[in-house]
């Protein structure tokens, strides 16, 4: 019986020699002869082709110092994570517990965080300083990374909106708001929720709203809201539905508007019934978190009878200013005609022109023989075809 063991370790493999159930012993590549006495020799081969040490044992190999050398060991505690790179390239995302990465040939570099809150002064944990989100320019790529999926709570705030952070259900008034992209937090930091708000201009129709004026006409009118969220914080925490509420207030708006003035009046002032809309609006939304860019009456609908009567009214309006102004110029054609029958009263060589005038312009269309004497022109006058 042979008390001998040859052990023979290839290129790219190291080999942990177990004695008695203990790790004693790292081989690197070569030929070796170990006591194997009472049987009590074991060996456990790893390939160093790999990324990692990948083996069970990897805590008592670490402990017994075989991986010095050989290995980057990391013994993270409950609030430690770490990033590594190998040659410059991130190969994995590490939480708690021992892990090990192969050095041989190779560059390992390590990237450590401290995740949930910093301590302050007075030893407690300073909501200023968070570090249970991780801020890193290579996040889209780290996101992917062996590991990532095990230690990181990954969402993604769309374009066009900010994200608003709730950890363990509240919110987080300190991180602000963020901007569109990959939002990334540790696990085991808290449950995080990201709720993502539209920051976009938005479009409120407020159709449909039966409406009674004040001289008791029912009217429906449609109208437009144009609004963005400012604050977001606010928008989300004052209400439950930021847009239903002022959908709600546009409608008391518009009532309060609209109830307030008569027909003839509303549809000759439109200009100021939106100003004084607006202004109504504005205050509420401030109120929200809310801009509201712009507002506007979209359309003023009259039941069918109140149309035939305005048409009724306004042609009967039309007519009487058109008989006004005929009347008009038939009074200032008649005023002329008296001034000017006394400027003929009073000169009577005028009144001789004004014929000779009317006489030459009838003898352009007719053979006339005009024998002048004492009398009037109009006596004398004989037409002779």
């Amino acid at each position: 019986m042979s008390f001998l063991k040859m052990i023979r370790v290839r290129f790219g493999e190291r080999v942990v020699v177990f004695r008695d159930g203990l790790p004693v012993e790292l081989l690197k590549p070569g030929r070796y002869l170990r006591g194997a006495f009472g049987g009590g020799l074991e060996a456990l081969r790893l390939s160093t082709r790999d990324t990692w040490v990948e083996t069970a044992w990897l805590p008592e190999i670490a402990r017994a110092g075989l991986l010095e050398g050989e290995a980057l060991v990391l013994d993270l505690g409950d609030r430690e994570r770490a990033l590594v790179r190998v040659d410059g390239r991130y190969v994995g995302v590490r939480g708690k517990g021992v892990s090990a990465v192969w050095t041989v040939d190779r560059r390992v570099e390590v990237e450590r965080f401290e995740i949930g809150f910093s301590l302050g002064r007075d030893r407690e944990p300073d909501a200023s300083r968070p570090s249970f989100r991780l801020d890193h320019p290579s996040l889209p790529l780290i996101v992917e990374l062996p590991g990532a999926r095990q230690e990181l709570d990954v969402t993604l705030v769309p374009n066009g909106s900010v994200g608003l952070v709730y950890r363990d259900g509240r919110l987080l008034v300190e991180l602000g708001e963020l901007p569109a992209g990959l939002v990334a937090f540790w696990k085991g930091t808290g449950k995080f929720q990201v709720l993502a708000v539209d920051r976009r201009e938005q479009v409120l129709d407020v159709s449909g709203q039966e409406i009674l004026t004040a001289d008791k006409v029912t009217l429906r009118v449609n109208t437009l809201v144009v609004y963005r969220v400012v604050d977001a914080g606010k928008a989300v925490s004052t209400v439950e539905a930021y847009g239903q509420a002022l959908y709600r207030h546009t409608q008391l708006a518009l009532r309060a508007v609209v109830g307030t003035r008569e027909l003839e009046a509303l549809l000759a002032g439109k200009d100021e019934v939106v100003r004084e809309l607006e202004a109504m609006l504005v205050g509420r939304a401030t109120e929200l978190g809310l801009e509201v860019r712009e507002a506007g009456i979209r359309d003023l609908i009259l039941p069918g009878e109140m149309k035939e009567i305005l048409n009724r009214v306004v042609a009967a309006r039309k007519q009487a200013e058109a008989a006004l102004v005929t009347r008009r110029e038939e009074t200032a054609a008649m005023r002329m005609q008296a001034n000017t029958a006394r400027i003929f009263e009073s000169s009577p060589t005028l009144l001789k022109l004004r014929e000779l005038e009317v006489l030459e312009k009838v003898a352009e269309k007719a053979n006339l023989t005009v024998v002048l004497g004492d009398g009037g022109l109009a006596d004398r006058v004989l037409k002779l075809v």
